[in-house]
């Protein structure tokens, strides 16, 4: 997503829609592989059966973004143990769709083989029991399925969707008290659930009107959905795996966060709220896997 970060030159070469992930060694799968293992050990030994998950991809850094892609990692997931479901965009099909998808192959799809971040948020029962049936529920999960993908969809508009939409439309159906009328739309009362109860998005400042325009040749990003004034302010609010972690934390006391990320050399699993480096340094309370 968020091919408007590249310069325009390069969009040509350079669009990250739709193209394939870069070729890994044999060494890079294979620590990928031991990651994707660690990951999964720290979601059993949590006791839960539900959290949110969320990977490093797209180079968001300019931003100060480091995560871009979120699901629903389920330990009763049909397809296997702590499997993700989430929406992705089929590229043959040239529609979104909903995927389950086991935890080596969510890793591996990160597209950076040699430095790597997972985020794991783990919810109080009251809302990890509806989410989880709510995630497993695939006629609800489907409602909630836009049929119009862009990478960076306006959270208040069922015209597009994206990935990170998707996840904190399931959250507001999962815990909206009122059940909605029987001629609603799903995906619009999700978001004015969200609306009402606070749910912020994350703000990309475009910084110029020459990046504004180029965004809007790139596939996949559009515009018509966003409000006159962000657009002439040269800015683009969207869900994101850091706006759904910010919303439930705020919102529900007792939310707990494991992060976890790799490098060349090691893996590291830190508790709690407090980001683990870029360089992937582990700190004096941190958990360290060498890879050896």
């Amino acid at each position: 997503m968020w091919a408007w970060l590249v310069p325009p030159a390069a969009h040509a070469a350079s669009t990250p829609f739709c193209t394939p992930d870069p070729v890994t060694t044999a060494a890079q799968q294979d620590r990928l592989l031991r990651f994707a293992a660690v990951v999964k050990d720290t979601l059993t030994a949590s006791g839960q059966r539900v959290a949110l998950i969320a990977r490093s991809g797209t180079n968001l850094d300019r931003f100060g973004v480091r995560y871009s892609h979120a699901g629903v990692t389920l330990r009763a997931s049909p397809v296997a143990p702590w499997a993700v479901r989430q929406l992705y965009y089929a590229c043959d099909e040239h529609q979104p769709r909903l995927f389950d998808q086991g935890m080596s192959g969510f890793v591996l799809g990160s597209g950076r083989p040699d430095l790597g971040f997972v985020s794991l948020v783990f919810l109080p029962d009251a809302q990890a029991e509806p989410l989880e049936r709510a995630a497993l529920d695939n006629a609800l999960a489907l409602r909630l399925l836009g049929g119009r993908y862009s990478a960076n969809a306006y959270p208040f508009s069922a015209t597009y969707q994206n990935c990170n939409q998707w996840v904190a439309e399931l959250l507001a159906t999962a815990w909206n008290p009122e059940p909605a009328p029987a001629d609603a739309h799903p995906r619009e009362t999700a978001q004015r659930w969200l609306l009402h109860a606070g749910y912020t998005p994350t703000v990309f400042e475009a910084g110029d009107p020459v990046t504004m325009w180029v965004s809007a040749l790139v596939p996949l990003l559009n515009r018509d959905d966003h409000p006159a004034h962000d657009l002439s302010a040269w800015r683009y609010r969207v869900s994101t795996p850091r706006a759904i972690e910010s919303f439930v934390r705020a919102n529900l006391p007792g939310t707990q966060r494991v992060e976890l990320c790799h490098n060349r050399t090691h893996i590291v699993v830190r508790q709690g709220w407090t980001p683990l480096p870029d360089d992937c340094r582990s700190g004096a309370s941190d958990t360290v896997f060498p890879f050896e």
